[in-house]
C-alpha cells in the first residue's frame, strides 16, 4: 500500500497537510517567493509583554514575501 492512495471524492492524490500559517505570515511555508524572517511585533522573540505574540504565535519569524519585481 502506498501513501498516494486516491481521495475517494475525486481519485486524486490526497494533497499533504500544510503547516497552518499564523496571523502574521503573508503565504504558507515553502511557497516560491518566500521565505522565513524576524516578527516584527515582538522582534524575533516569540513574546511581548511576557506573553505569546499573537501575530508569529510565539515562534519569533513570520513567512514573507522575499525579492521582488
Amino acid at each position: 500500500m502506498t501513501h498516494d492512495d486516491p481521495s475517494p471524492a475525486t481519485g486524486a492524490p490526497a494533497a499533504p497537510a500544510s503547516p497552518p500559517m499564523a496571523p502574521g505570515d503573508e503565504a504558507p511555508a515553502g511557497t516560491p517567493g518566500t521565505g522565513e524572517a524576524p516578527c516584527r511585533d515582538c522582534g524575533g522573540t516569540g513574546r511581548i509583554d511576557g506573553r505569546t505574540c499573537a501575530t508569529c504565535q510565539g515562534t519569533g519569524t513570520v513567512n514573507v514575501g522575499i525579492g521582488g519585481a
